[in-house]
C-alpha cells in the first residue's frame, strides 16, 4: 500500500508537540482589527491547541497514525 500523502495545506498550519498535542494559530485575526479591543486581539495572538475530539483528523492529514 503507497504511503499516505500530507495535505500541504495542514502542514502550514498545524505543528504537533513531543506529547502528542497539536498547536495551531488563532482565527478572526486577519482583517477589520479595528473595532476589536486591544485585550482580544492580544488573546488572540497565542498558540492555541487542537481539541481532543479533532487530534486524529489532523494527524491523518499530517500522515501520522
Amino acid at each position: 500500500m503507497p504511503k499516505m500523502k500530507t495535505v500541504r495545506g495542514a502542514a502550514k498550519r498545524f505543528k504537533v508537540k513531543k506529547s502528542g498535542s497539536i498547536k495551531r494559530g488563532s482565527a478572526f485575526r486577519s482583517h477589520i482589527l479595528t473595532k476589536m479591543s486591544q485585550k482580544r486581539k492580544r488573546k488572540l495572538r497565542s498558540a492555541q491547541y487542537v481539541a481532543d475530539v479533532d487530534v486524529a483528523r489532523v494527524k491523518t492529514m499530517l500522515g501520522q497514525k
